[in-house]
């Protein structure tokens, strides 16, 4: 290079150094006078103003609705939408973060909140948990709302969640507002509805499902209410009771998620080394044991290589070091993670396939043993099995309800016209329970409003049972329930004495506390659940 070219071309570098020097310069300060000029005309920092976006999202980041609810909502999107990119990264708080708002989780358009008036006199309600990711509350939620409107065109179909949380979240952040239980209950009174199918998209008959019947107590002398199945069925009385719906939703999430890997078969990607875990949410509630009744259907249906786990690792066998461990016993070297959830919302994006290190998908990486982690970040509701057992559990409570014609059908109060009935009798525990020969089944005796079952339990060494708990089965003057000398058959024709009891039933499909005392004087607190009468 001669002289003068090199001297221009320095000559331009040392311009184009100033320029951009003078360019960034220039930008800095227009920043600052902008940041100046925000705080001259409200008086506060950018921190500031960030930590009035955050303080509201604390407010409205709660499980209860107010009558400020929708004004706080209101404030919050508005107050957000004027801060700066730079001011909306500094929204802290106890639960809020940049996150709340500025996430894209789809688009709030594509989902319908079913919560018109101008509703017919027969109503089913979709209960769900909810969530605030758009593109699967339209498709999981959404679908299975969709179909049981095209399975039942003359019933209105209406929408209620239960995490007031999520309802403040979607009507902050997408002016889309959904009806919690009170919400969806007054409007079916106020439209005049007689007859009320609740539908629960939960799994199972857990903590979610007794909030639900708690609120429908309320409404039951100013509607028929019949409540549905949720997903799973009826929990059962240890991990090794499963039942035809557990099966069928086995079948159909596992072959939706061989599907969705690429494989011809389960058989396939075994041969693969390809094992599938379903990570489900977890419950310190007694049903609980629905996840472990899961990993035993799928161990009767020969599915080796799948495994259940769940978020909360309750029960502790499903907790993600566990699932790791026996993941890694089996052999395989590559895993499919998949959420046991109807929604695939912040668990399944956040917890199952988040890049925190205490995803899933970390620590399945963290443990180093595998060589290939994939998500599929897919709710149940989408799966078209699913959705037809939802509907087939919207049928069994229709016929099964005043309408259907069915007489003393149950309600959510558990309220039976006067009679008896054949209903379920399960319990918390393997060592408790009605006798093989019956088949967890009692005799259930309703008169003027009081319910009674009678069981016959598996043998004589229960010597007395307390409606209650068992501190209070200690105390003096507590009346304890006798015995009666039963006779049971079995199918062998053999015969049994055992003891049985008659319990009072508090209500219907909801679990109940029941204490015994054994041969050995010492007292027990259980759980029970009469479900299912018929006559």
């Amino acid at each position: 290079m001669n002289k003068r070219l090199l001297a221009v071309t320095l000559a331009c570098g040392l311009t184009l150094t100033a320029f951009a020097a003078c360019t960034n310069d220039k930008a800095d300060e227009t920043k600052k006078e902008e940041t100046e000029t925000v705080e001259e005309e409200t008086g506060k920092t950018d921190e500031e103003l960030a930590q009035e976006v955050a303080d509201l999202i604390d407010k409205i980041y709660v499980q209860e609705w107010t009558e400020d609810t929708e004004a706080l909502c209101k404030e919050a999107k508005e107050k957000w939408d004027a801060l700066t990119d730079e001011q909306k990264e500094l929204v802290s708080g106890e639960n809020a973060d940049p996150d709340y708002f500025g996430r894209d989780t789809g688009d709030a358009s594509k989902d319908d909140p079913l919560n018109a008036d101008d509703i017919s006199e027969n109503e089913i309600l979709v209960v769900s948990f909810g969530t605030s990711f758009n593109d699967s509350r339209a498709e999981d939620i959404g679908g299975i709302e969709k179909a049981i409107i095209d399975k039942y065109p003359d019933w209105s179909v209406r929408r209620a969640f239960t995490a007031q949380i999520i309802m403040n979240h979607v009507l902050a952040r997408d002016g889309e507002k959904i009806d919690n239980m009170d919400q969806a209950l007054n409007r079916a009174v106020d439209n005049g509805v007689k007859n009320l199918i609740v539908l629960p998209t939960h799994l199972m008959h857990g903590a979610e499902y007794d909030e639900i019947m708690d609120a429908l107590e309320e409404y039951n002398d100013k509607i028929s209410i019949t409540i549905a199945e949720p997903l799973l069925g009826e929990v059962g009385s240890d991990a090794t009771v499963i039942n035809e719906d557990k099966e069928i939703v086995a079948k159909a999430i596992t072959a939706e998620a061989v599907k969705s890997a690429g494989f011809d078969s389960l058989e396939k990607a075994k041969e693969d080394g390809t094992a599938f875990v379903f990570m489900g949410h977890g419950t310190a509630h007694t049903a609980k044991v629905s996840y472990s009744q899961m990993a035993t259907q799928m161990e009767k249906l020969g599915y080796e290589n799948v495994f259940i786990g769940t978020v909360e690792g309750e029960p502790e066998e499903t907790a993600c070091e566990n699932i790791i461990e026996e993941v890694k016993k089996a052999g395989y070297k590559k895993v499919v993670l998949r959420p046991l959830m109807v929604v695939a919302g912040d668990h399944a994006n956040n917890d199952m396939a988040g890049d925190d290190e205490d995803s899933w998908k970390s620590m399945f990486e963290a443990d180093g043993s595998f060589d290939k982690i994939d998500c599929q970040i897919e709710g149940l509701g989408r799966i078209d099995t699913v959705k037809d057992l939802y509907v087939s559990h919207v049928k069994d409570a229709i016929d099964g309800s005043a309408l259907g014609g069915a007489t003393g059908s149950k309600n959510a109060a558990g309220k039976l016209a006067d009679g008896t009935y054949s209903v379920k009798f399960t319990t918390d525990s393997s060592m408790f329970h009605v006798s093989e020969a019956l088949k967890d089944m009692g005799e259930l005796t309703v008169k003027d409003g009081k319910m009674t079952v009678h069981v016959s339990l598996q043998s004589e060494k229960i010597i007395n049972l307390y409606p209650g708990l068992a501190e209070d089965a200690k105390k003096d003057g507590a009346v304890l329930l006798q015995p009666t000398k039963d006779e049971v058959k079995y199918d062998d024709g053999t015969t049994e004495t055992v003891n049985g009891f008659d319990v009072p039933v508090p209500y219907l499909d909801k679990e109940f506390d029941l204490a015994l005392i054994g041969t050995k004087g010492t007292w027990y607190d259980h759980k029970v659940v009469v479900s299912s009468p018929a006559e």
